[in-house]
């Protein structure tokens, strides 16, 4: 038995259940292994005295990152809708008589990009145009001044 190699690996050894020390204490003296001066901890500073805990987010005192953050954002209201309005003198760029889809306004330069919940046209200018409007959303005294001019609305739902 103890000359079979095999027997003598430390590969071999069985762990024996609840066989587990506990660590090895600092600062308890040259003899425990780890005694004497800085006992691992390095030199000086926050983590070499005492407990040493420092908090998770500490940042040796100034204002951590998780307090700095909500300061940087301010609100976003999750059910804003996304519409933007268009002066009703802006679609005189348009012939008269021709249909104008919300997507017609980005091809004329008058919007940069499309809103996703709509273009509302606002009465604000004058129309000249008999302009036949698609898929817009309207104030009150843009409507009746489109219909004023002679301009159709057609809702396309």
């Amino acid at each position: 038995m103890w000359d079979d190699p095999e027997y003598m690996k430390l590969s071999g050894i069985m762990k024996i259940q609840g066989n587990k020390g506990s660590g090895k204490r600092r600062g308890r003296g040259y003899g425990s292994g780890r005694g004497g001066h800085t006992v691992g901890f390095g030199t000086k500073g926050q983590k070499a005295r005492g407990k040493g805990k420092v908090p998770q987010g500490f940042e040796g005192g100034q204002t951590p990152l998780y307090k700095r953050l909500p300061r940087w954002g301010g609100f976003r209201n999750p059910t804003a809708k996304d519409i933007k309005g268009v002066s009703l003198f802006k679609f005189n760029a348009f012939k008269d008589g021709q249909d104008v889809v919300p997507e017609d306004l980005v091809k004329a330069g008058i919007l940069r990009k499309l809103p996703r919940h709509g273009v509302k046209v606002l009465n604000k200018g004058l129309l000249k145009k008999k302009v036949v409007f698609k898929g817009f959303l309207f104030s009150k005294s843009a409507e009746e001044e489109v219909k004023k001019v002679g301009g159709k609305i057609e809702w396309t739902h």
